[in-house]
């Protein structure tokens, strides 16, 4: 399927980093879901709608392509990221294999001054879901759950989290944040942070193990989301 009219862009003012103010707008789109997962949309036609020329669109979504968003279709354009209900239990089952025993390990190692700057992310984090601002929370979000484990050492580690991170990102949560279910899952931040701050790396590790076990029941299956909000 190519996207031709279902994505309505607004033109943007001619600026002097045109290419960085395209990245981030075609990214809001997608995860917002105006660009809609599967569908193919070409440099030519998002840069009539954009008002800009197809250089920065190309160029913006080849990097959007390096982050997972879209994949690239020689000689059509970009293709937006579908995931698979399968690619979410595969890419959960190894999160909860890697992350809980990560935090747990740099619970102890994380210093005061690091522990307020975790502090603001986390109440940050918590605003955007209150606001319904799945791009900048999307952001939050995953800068929290790798800077809680930045301390414990393991460079590798990070990485291949940030990449398993990047294969989900966009599963659910437009649901979630329509069925006002993104709040209650923002504050499940707060808790792995008392926990971390209280030097208790067991229970932010269980925290963590509970909050991660969320992405297959809130996020990708209502029935179960409905019966959680209800509860």
């Amino acid at each position: 399927m190519t996207g031709t009219t279902e994505f309505r862009a607004v033109p943007l003012a001619k600026q002097p980093n045109i290419r960085d103010t395209v990245k981030e707008a075609l990214r809001s789109a997608i995860i917002s879901g105006e660009m809609r997962p599967g569908t193919v949309y070409s440099a030519p036609n998002l840069a009539k709608q954009f008002g800009v020329s197809a250089t920065p669109i190309r160029e913006a979504m080849l990097e959007l392509a390096r982050q997972g968003l879209v994949s690239v279709m020689p000689n059509r354009g970009f293709r937006v990221t579908e995931v698979s209900r399968q690619d979410l239990v595969e890419v959960t089952e190894l999160r909860l294999m890697i992350e809980p025993p990560a935090v747990e390990r740099a619970t102890p190692l994380i210093p005061a001054d690091a522990l307020r700057e975790l502090r603001q992310q986390c109440d940050q984090l918590v605003a955007y879901a209150d606001a319904g601002d799945l791009v900048d929370y999307l952001t939050a979000d995953s800068e929290f759950h790798l800077a809680l484990m930045r301390h414990g050492g393991n460079r590798r580690l990070l990485d291949i989290v940030a990449s398993l991170r990047s294969e989900t990102r966009l599963f659910g949560l437009s649901r979630l944040s329509e069925e006002g279910l993104l709040p209650a899952s923002a504050r499940e931040h707060v808790k792995i942070l008392d926990a971390v701050e209280a030097g208790d790396g067991a229970q932010a590790r269980d925290l963590i193990h509970a909050h991660i076990e969320h992405v297959l029941t809130d996020w990708s299956d209502p029935d179960r989301a409905s019966q959680s909000s209800e509860g």
